[in-house]
């Protein structure tokens, strides 16, 4: 197909934005979690931060394998690298619909929709 290239193109940008928006995640959960500025993006209080602070290491840790899976893919070549990308965008989609049910809406629109448009791309790239 004439379009299948810039496809294939989007579709890794988009898999490299997904994983750099968990990287972020990562730093926030890991590293500032009792920040001021991190409290205020997540609502909480510097009591419940500092309460939470083991449990959100250990979350933004599992956001950290998804980065590693998601950079795999980016890594791998055909036809592992599609596969495992479909994976991992599926992992984070996932744990978004999880997220916006549990926590916040907004976590459906932060990792569910940008995991989901990189899938399709990732798909129709292969075509």
């Amino acid at each position: 197909m004439p379009y299948a290239f810039p496809v294939l193109v989007l579709g890794q940008i988009l898999v490299g934005l997904v994983a750099l928006i968990h990287v972020y995640i990562v730093v926030l959960e890991m590293f500032l979690w009792q920040a001021p500025r991190t409290r205020a993006t997540f609502g909480t209080t510097a009591e419940f931060a500092k309460a939470s602070a083991a449990l959100a290491a250990n979350q933004g840790l599992y956001n950290g394998f998804l980065v590693a899976g998601l950079v795999w893919g980016l890594l791998a070549r055909d036809p592992l690298r599609w596969q495992v990308e479909i994976f991992f965008l599926a992992c984070v989609a996932i744990a978004g619909i999880y997220g916006a049910a549990s926590v916040s809406r907004r976590i459906l629109f932060v990792q569910t929709v940008p995991a989901v448009l990189a899938g399709l791309f990732v798909l129709l790239g292969r075509s």
